[in-house]
């Protein structure tokens, strides 16, 4: 039994929800900028440490998940019996 629990729109198509959080993020980024503009000599005093900021939220928010690491997909017991190929 397959149990799908995606959000779907009634047509089942997806892409209304992504197309929503595309929309917020553009308008959230038009607010920054305009809100930027008008206060742009409030912030300027600030840059280096918003920059100093911004290495350790980078960090943290970067998502750890493509290091390089290729981690084989297969158990530790089914490893363990193919030492020999």
């Amino acid at each position: 039994m397959h149990h799908d629990n995606s959000p779907m729109s009634p047509s089942g198509d997806p892409q209304p929800n992504r197309a929503l959080k595309s929309a917020a993020v553009m308008v959230a980024l038009i607010g920054v900028f305009f809100l930027l503009r008008e206060h742009w000599g409030h912030v300027a005093g600030y840059w280096p440490y918003l920059l100093l900021l911004a290495c350790p939220l980078m960090h943290v928010f970067h998502g750890h998940g493509s290091h390089g690491h290729h981690h084989d997909q297969r158990s530790g017991a089914d490893r363990s019996t193919d030492k020999g190929n």
